[in-house]
């Protein structure tokens, strides 16, 4: 308890990502085993999801929203232990203060609470979700986001096939099964440690939600095209149009990370591919991407932008976005957005996406695209996935996956083309060319 309290205090503070300060915990505590690194981060991000509602009930008594009280809390309501399985559980024990609020805590509901704080997000959050999708799916969303996220692999194709894989993980004591939706993905029933599987080790799998590999599908790159990936971060998308790709074209992998980008190259050589080329740029105007304008095929936008979709695995983006971050967000990705359409060819296709839930992020950033851009065209997403054997529900010209409706996590994408170069009709012979004459 007394580590994971020290643990839960420092990411309390948000200066760091939750996931970073306890990597850097246990490298610092080297003593800790398997099962107390488990436990400990569990608790933190358990804490995380069901923070306002935790807070509002360890201030129901008076007393204080301490990491130990919060901890005390989550582990009574939210995991299902007992006091005494809490009492054995700090070895301690509990404080006698403890002792006669913890069957008190149990006791409460949370019927009673503000909107905000039984969905546990941000007051401003609220107001923009309920908004958006009313007050019966906001409680929908909100009751999925509070649930951990699984664990979802994706094949390599250019390795193995789906049902092998999932052959060999069945016997070796995994409990898999499909992806409902990507003919490629396989979602495990628990979250066994998987570096050290041959499977992984040599490529046949990578760790990849299954939301994220239908962005693939939307790219849907061919052989021998040439394709960009520009916000490729550590590159899961991009081994996944490479593996569509079969290896064959070019491949470029963009990101202004020096560090995502280097963590890319252990997971290429595992992958087989061969026609993949990291690029490091500035921003999105930077000089490398203007050498490439009007050739590239297809060109994936997976643009920073708030990461709410991924709350269930990051709980604590809920309590570091701030609102104003919103509005710079959908600047940003429109400008990037707007510098990759130069790159695109055309008749070529762009991807927008992000994993965000909001409409300012998604919706009004494509719309914002196409009053800008008369020379692209919206294609339907459904229709791109129909054409790939993929039927995901509720699909239209966009795609909106949610975790209540999809059990993915949230991902936007809208598909674009590009209109074909028309050729200018040849000039009558008795006709001047008035534009190349020199006025007198």
């Amino acid at each position: 308890m007394s580590h994971t309290a020290m643990v839960l205090g420092e990411v309390l503070t948000f200066a760091y990502p939750a996931d970073a300060v306890l990597s850097r915990y246990f490298r610092e505590n080297r003593a800790l085993g398997h099962a107390d690194r488990g436990f400990i981060a569990e608790t933190v991000f358990l804490v995380l999801r069901r923070l306002r509602s935790l807070q509002a009930a360890c201030l129901a008594d008076g007393g204080g929203a301490t990491p130990r009280r919060l901890i005390l809390a989550a582990l009574l309501r939210y995991r299902g232990m007992s006091t005494r399985e809490l009492a054995e559980a700090l070895g301690n024990g509990l404080s006698k203060g403890e002792a006669e609020w913890l069957p008190t805590l149990k006791a409460s509901r949370d019927a009673d609470l503000p909107a905000a704080v039984r969905r546990d997000w941000p007051d401003w959050l609220d107001a923009r979700l309920d908004a958006q999708f009313g007050t019966a799916e906001a409680d929908a969303l909100a009751t999925a986001l509070h649930r951990a996220a699984p664990l979802d692999l994706r094949v390599n194709t250019l390795k193995a096939e789906r049902d092998a894989v999932l052959e060999r993980l069945r016997a070796d004591g995994i409990a898999a099964e499909p992806t409902p939706y990507s003919p490629l993905g396989i979602r495990l029933a628990d979250k066994p440690a998987l570096q050290r599987h041959p499977l992984f080790l040599d490529g046949s799998i990578e760790v990849q939600d299954e939301g994220s590999q239908l962005l693939g599908f939307l790219v849907a790159p061919k052989r021998g095209e040439m394709v960009m990936d520009l916000c490729a971060g550590a590159g899961g998308k991009t081994l996944m149009l490479g593996a569509q790709m079969k290896s064959l074209g070019r491949l470029y992998a963009c990101d202004v990370s020096e560090k995502r980008l280097a963590n890319l190259k252990p997971r290429l050589a595992r992958s087989g591919l061969s026609n993949v080329h990291p690029i490091r740029i500035d921003n999105e105007r930077d000089v490398k991407l203007s050498r490439l304008a009007g050739k590239l095929d297809r060109v994936l936008v997976d643009a920073p932008c708030s990461g709410l979709g991924t709350l269930r695995r990051n709980p604590d983006l809920k309590w570091r976005q701030q609102e104003s971050d919103v509005a710079e967000l959908a600047a940003k990705q429109g400008a990037i957005l707007a510098a990759a359409a130069k790159l695109v060819k055309p008749g070529g296709r762009l991807v927008y996406a992000t994993c965000s839930l909001l409409d300012a992020e998604n919706g009004a950033v494509a719309d914002a695209f196409l009053a800008a851009h008369p020379d692209f065209a919206p294609v339907s997403a459904a229709e791109v996935l129909a054409r790939q054997g993929i039927a995901v529900p509720e699909a239209g010209e966009r795609l909106a996956l949610l975790p209540q409706r999809h059990g993915s996590d949230g991902f936007f994408a809208a598909v674009f083309v590009r209109a074909e170069a028309v050729k200018a009709a040849p000039a009558p012979a008795d006709t001047v060319d008035t534009a190349t004459e020199t006025p007198e």
